[in-house]
Parts: structure tokens; C-alpha cells; sequence
């Protein structure tokens, strides 16, 4: 039995309802200090894709500050690189929020799944 994987990724792809920018730490030159630094660039525009829950929020309130910990799934398309540490801006229904991609599973045919941290305080 061959399955069609083309039919079930434009079947994924119709739950696709969110986007996001994929951004990246790369070294750069500067021309006239000769120093390198790193400066994050964009390396993924405007991307579909679908963001979904994957564990519940921890409570990390504390005396001094309320921590914001909890992990999403990303499911993007297969052929787009997208490494551990990346930043993901992530739009889903008009709230754009900001996280940081894992270490990616090996895609799928149809797609790829990311695990994203967002890690932040109240």
C-alpha cells in the first residue's frame, strides 16, 4: 500500500490557522570595529502554521515575581530549517507572542513538529 502523503499534508495544512517569524543568532562582521557579535536575523517570514498546547502552565508565583513557564507544540511545514535556541514570534487569533524553539523531532512527510518554550514573567 503506497500512501499519498501529498493528500495528507494539504489535509494538515488546511488546520493551519496561525503564523510566525523564525529568527536566528548568527555572527557578524562589523566593517570597521572587525569585531564579530552575534545579531539576530530573520530567517522565516510570515510562515502558516498551527500552534498547539502540549503541557499545561506551572505556577511559578513567588514573594517577588509570577514566572510564565509552559511548552506548545508548533507544527510548520517539513522543509523549513528551524534549529534548537531559534526564536519563533508566533500570532495565533491576534496575540502575538515570543518563544524559544527545542530540539526539533525529525520531520514527517507531511510536516514537522517543534516543541516551544515560552518563558517569561507576569
Amino acid at each position: 500500500m503506497v500512501i499519498n502523503y501529498n493528500k495528507h499534508r494539504r489535509a494538515i495544512e488546511k488546520l493551519y490557522e496561525d503564523i510566525c517569524t523564525i529568527s536566528r543568532y548568527e555572527k557578524v562582521k562589523d566593517p570597521v570595529t572587525k569585531e564579530t557579535k552575534l545579531e539576530l536575523k530573520e530567517i522565516h517570514s510570515d510562515r502558516p502554521c498551527r500552534i498547539s498546547q502540549k503541557v499545561l502552565g506551572t505556577n511559578g508565583q513567588t514573594e517577588i515575581q509570577n514566572k510564565i513557564l509552559y511548552e506548545i507544540k508548533l507544527s510548520i511545514d517539513p522543509e523549513l530549517d528551524i534549529r534548537q535556541g531559534d526564536e519563533i514570534l508566533a500570532a495565533k487569533r491576534g496575540i502575538t507572542k515570543k518563544y524559544q524553539a527545542g530540539e526539533p523531532f525529525p520531520p514527517y512527510p507531511t510536516h514537522q513538529e517543534i516543541i516551544l518554550q515560552r518563558k517569561d514573567n507576569a
